[in-house]
């Protein structure tokens, strides 16, 4: 039996997550926790929560799952659990265990590729040094894979969002528009070669820009993921209480990003995440449309987008395109609050 995912699902993925305006109205009525521990909680809805343990050991915990974003339910399960375990990179973390998280329709697919999604996840976790160590399944429509994650870190080091100077330069790992060219898949427009380009990069783990982040001494970071480039800088700037200006023509984009945006290829997150941030935003008059909506792309298993120094971003530059990110590039700066939160220029 001949197996594709995306035939069982309209929005998968990333794309998939309640829109962020409407996940702050539902967070605002959670009380927030108690507890002198809790280093990182949802206040600066950061990438993962940090609990410490004592004075050298604190834990990192995150969850995160969604519905198929391929039609392989081996490379969906390594999507998803690399973009589960990308949340304790940005904060700094190693990760160590993990839980699976699987929603499946045991009626609907043969159980082979329930399999496959459990191997290629186990894969990737174990390609970035985590035992998984049990999980939950239940029944449902359409399938949902991914992993609850735990990671260590030394409290003292913890890398946050909330941390941008004025006058750091802004350093992303992975070029951005996954979230166009799998809508472009769905309608026939993608090119194969662009298709294997965004599968690839969501597969590849951020454990090498997380490792350049410990040498430098990172303090602020984040992924890029749902609420897209802008979304998430959004938030680090709002967190930090500077603003990020963002030179959108140094992001790098995946192959014919743009050409498909000008085709009309704009998924309906890129809307909701747009809809999110345009209040605290300011746009250059230059602004060109496609690379605004581009930025707004929500995306599945991002990069690493992080914040240095200027005397410190052109040494990590060279040690992230040398050990293997070579779309790495300075796409932004920070500078002080001006009264909007993010700043889009070309």
């Amino acid at each position: 039996m001949e197996i594709d995912l995306l035939k069982m699902v309209e929005v998968g993925g990333c794309s998939s997550k309640i829109p962020p305006k409407q996940l702050e109205e539902i967070l605002k009525a959670l009380p927030p926790p108690e507890d002198p521990n809790i280093l990182v909680g949802i206040e600066t809805h950061d990438d993962a929560a940090v609990y410490r343990v004592n004075d050298d050991l604190a834990l990192v915990l995150t969850t995160d799952f969604f519905p198929p974003v391929c039609s392989d339910p081996y490379e969906f399960g390594q999507i998803a659990a690399a973009n589960s375990i990308s949340d304790i990179y940005a904060m700094g973390g190693t990760p160590v265990t993990a839980l699976n998280i699987m929603m499946f329709p045991a009626s609907r697919l043969p159980l082979e590729a329930y399999a496959e999604i459990l191997k290629g996840g186990a894969e990737m976790a174990a390609s970035a040094g985590i035992r998984i160590i049990g999980g939950h399944t239940i029944d449902d429509f359409p399938p949902k894979y991914g992993l609850a994650v735990v990671g260590y870190v030394n409290p003292r080091k913890i890398i946050t969002n909330a941390a941008a100077k004025p006058g750091d330069l802004l350093i992303l790992t992975k070029p951005i528009g996954t979230g166009i060219i799998l809508a472009g898949q769905r309608m026939g427009i993608s090119s194969p070669e662009d298709i294997i380009t965004a599968k690839n990069s969501m597969k590849l783990l951020n454990r090498t820009g997380a490792d350049v982040m410990k040498k430098f001494n990172v303090r602020c970071a984040t992924d890029i993921t749902g609420f897209g480039l802008a979304g998430h800088s959004f938030k680090m700037a709002r967190a930090s209480k500077v603003t990020i200006r963002l030179e959108m023509k140094k992001v790098p984009l995946i192959g014919s990003v743009y050409d498909l945006i000008d085709e009309g290829c704009i998924p309906g997150a890129s809307f909701r995440n747009l809809d999110y941030a345009e209040e605290y935003s300011s746009f250059s008059d230059r602004l060109d449309y496609n690379l605004k909506m581009a930025a707004f792309d929500a995306q599945t298993s991002g990069g690493l987008f992080m914040c240095l120094p200027p005397e410190q971003a052109t040494d990590a530059l060279k040690e992230l395109v040398s050990a293997g990110l070579p779309d790495s590039s300075v796409v932004g700066t920070v500078t002080d609050f001006n009264g909007k939160f993010l700043y889009l220029d070309n």
